[in-house]
């Protein structure tokens, strides 16, 4: 390179491509749950490209299935079918629940919200869409018009949509502590929909945790009451498993299913093809049906990550990573808790399965971000590399691929531990 990485950076990149770490980490390699930087330092990765590498970094599966894919047909378009894209649509509606069957490809999350937001309002008739405060969907103007965070929203913003309150229980925007709250948050919807809308919309869309906004995880009830009054008002319910999908949130498939509601459509990316570009919409196929013009995707389908996807569900299925991920996703939790006796910093904890996120405040409850870009910083010169979200930028995310072994949680929580005494000290 002709320069330094931080220089190049300034230089070459919009500066909106925000990076982790005052001094940017530039990684050259990785194998299963760890990651080496260009320096030859390691690192084990409890972030996974953002919940992406979800079997972990280099997985003999997917590069053989990718190695020999290329070589053979590296690209077509949805023009043309593929053997592959065929075989992922059967296979994503065999393990979905409910009526979910018929499936559009496209090249990334966004896109893939994109595709069921579109399929809800032709099959509706209507245009308006609720989503979730706190929530983040994606980077388009739709996309990002959906999305509840002040710092992710663009000056252009789509008209149709309104925000409904979330379950966030540690910040109740009611004051209110659950149980005896009786779930005011999820019964407002109806008097959102009745106040800010024309009375029937389009669509609910929700993750069932939600990712950048910090693992909010709402209580059981809150997604059947939601849904329930969603439908009341003609539209249809959107589970954005992005994040949350195949195993993640252990113990299911699909983080929806924690809270026993079947949506219309799900929204599938990430995690799905472990790194390889990738965008999933599946819907009942009546929804689906009612899309009206033609449409294509030029990079949607693609055959490569196609058989990335495949690869990636085979390990999925074969080695149950969804009860692997609930057993040593309790193993976190216990050790982030106790840490969090240790250091009143650490507000709440909360998430499912390997989506563990640590508020990090001061007294009464004062969102402290630069404790977080602190325990950030302190994690990488132990070895670690977390996330970072929430509204006020100060959750920790703890994310590793779902392969993860227990040896390497508790080294993981070893690392985690010294990085919070030197926040500390």
């Amino acid at each position: 390179m002709s320069s330094e990485p931080a220089v190049m950076q300034g230089k070459y990149l919009y500066p909106a491509m925000r990076t982790y770490y005052a001094d940017p980490l530039v990684l050259a390699e990785g194998n299963g749950r760890r990651v080496k930087d260009v320096a030859g330092n390691e690192y084990l990765d409890c972030f996974a490209g953002i919940l992406t590498t979800s079997i972990g970094h280099a997985h003999p599966a997917v590069v053989e299935a990718v190695c020999r894919q290329v070589p053979r047909l590296a690209h077509t378009s949805t023009c043309y079918l593929t053997l592959p894209l065929l075989q992922l649509a059967e296979k994503l509606a065999e393990i979905t629940p409910g009526t979910l069957q018929k499936c559009y490809f496209t090249n990334s999350g966004t896109e893939a919200i994109e595709t069921a937001i579109a399929t809800a309002r032709f099959y509706t008739r209507a245009h308006w869409v609720v989503s979730l405060r706190h929530a983040y969907h994606g980077r388009s103007v739709l996309a990002t018009s959906l999305s509840g965070h002040a710092s992710w929203r663009l000056a252009a913003s789509e008209p149709g949509i309104v925000h409904a309150h979330n379950a966030y229980c540690y910040r109740c925007t009611f004051k209110q502590t659950y149980p005896g709250c009786d779930l005011a948050c999820a019964h407002d919807l109806d008097e959102l929909i009745r106040t800010t809308t024309n009375g029937q919309i389009a669509a609910l869309i929700a993750e069932p945790i939600q990712g950048v906004g910090g693992f909010i995880t709402p209580p059981p009830e809150y997604f059947q009451i939601t849904a329930a009054i969603a439908r009341r008002y003609g539209g249809v319910f959107i589970s954005d498993e992005v994040q949350t999908g195949f195993g993640r949130s252990g113990k299911f498939m699909f983080g929806i299913q924690h809270w026993g509601v079947e949506p219309d459509l799900m929204v599938f990316a990430k995690g799905l093809a472990n790194g390889a570009p990738i965008g999933a919409t599946i819907a009942r196929p009546e929804l689906a049906d009612a899309w009206g013009p033609n449409t294509i995707s030029t990079f949607g389908g693609n055959p490569v990550s196609m058989v990335a996807a495949l690869a990636t569900l085979r390990v999925v299925e074969e080695q149950d990573l969804p009860a692997h991920v609930a057993a040593v996703g309790g193993q976190v939790f216990a050790g982030v808790r106790a840490l969090q006796e240790r250091y009143s910093y650490m507000g709440d904890v909360r998430g499912k399965g390997l989506m563990c996120g640590i508020e990090l405040v001061r007294e009464n409850r004062e969102p402290a971000p630069d404790l977080a870009a602190a325990l950030l910083e302190a994690a990488r010169l132990e070895g670690l590399l977390i996330g970072r979200g929430g509204m006020y930028g100060n959750v920790v995310r703890l994310t590793p691929p779902l392969t993860i072994t227990a040896a390497e949680v508790a080294e993981a929580l070893e690392k985690l531990g010294r990085a919070c005494a030197r926040v500390s000290s």
